[in-house]
């Protein structure tokens, strides 16, 4: 059970939220408040899991009151207008909401919200299968089974997916390998990242996926056959 607090000047808005909450078995929202400053106070003496923020209020706005947190608590901001969902990336935001907002959008938020719980309080073994990313103004959920390659353009990293279009999330080559944290991969030139399951073939210096070839940069090259012959 995820626990929630909802925050909004409109309290027709934060009516909409709670009738959409009554509908989702795994949310509890705890209370909702018009007043950022008494959210925020109720905040620091009881954390939530999870809070639901709008952006434009007149007392503070919800970035502001994001970025006062105390504590890392998952955020999904829910506002009538597009253009800050861009702030809401940088914001590590779980989700971003449109108003009005309808039953399907609300409970694809909650399911990325839930897989993300799940997966730092590591209630769920499967979950250590899967990646989370920030694209598209939101986090996604990526299988590592389905990853492909990974391939890094300056400060920039297309994952390709069986089945599923390029995601284009910004973040180094290295941060990558950190959160990948698995033997499964294995980085084999500065712009490459291949899961090493689906090596099919080598020859020379170029590596194999399918029909695609992919070539092993010389700083990679010891790492990688000490690990491909052994």
């Amino acid at each position: 059970m995820i626990n929630v607090i909802a925050i909004d000047d409109e309290p027709l808005a934060l009516t909409v939220i709670q009738s959409l909450c009554d509908k989702c078995e795994n949310i509890n929202l705890q209370k909702t408040f018009t007043q950022p400053n008494e959210a925020l106070k109720h905040l620091r003496k009881f954390p939530t899991d999870l809070i639901f923020c709008d952006i434009q209020m007149p007392s503070m706005t919800g970035i502001s009151l994001v970025k006062s947190l105390q504590q890392n608590t998952m955020v999904i901001f829910t506002t009538a207008f597009s253009e800050y969902a861009a702030v809401s990336y940088e914001l590590n935001a779980i989700d971003y909401l449109l108003k009005p907002i309808n039953q399907k959008r609300f409970t694809q938020a909650i399911t990325k919200a839930q897989e993300y719980f799940d997966h730092i309080n590591k209630k769920d073994q499967n979950v250590e299968k899967s990646i989370f990313v920030r694209a598209d103004f939101s986090l996604v959920k990526i299988p590592l089974a389905d990853i492909l390659y990974i391939e890094g353009l300056a400060d920039y990293l297309k994952i390709y997916i069986k089945d599923r279009k390029t995601i284009v999330v910004r973040m180094t080559m290295k941060d990558m390998m950190e959160k990948l944290h698995t033997g499964d991969f294995i980085r084999v030139h500065r712009s490459f990242i291949l899961p090493f399951t689906k090596i099919e073939a080598v020859r020379g210096s170029t590596i194999f996926i399918g029909d695609k070839g992919f070539p092993i940069g010389r700083t990679y090259t010891d790492e990688f056959f000490n690990r491909y012959s052994s």
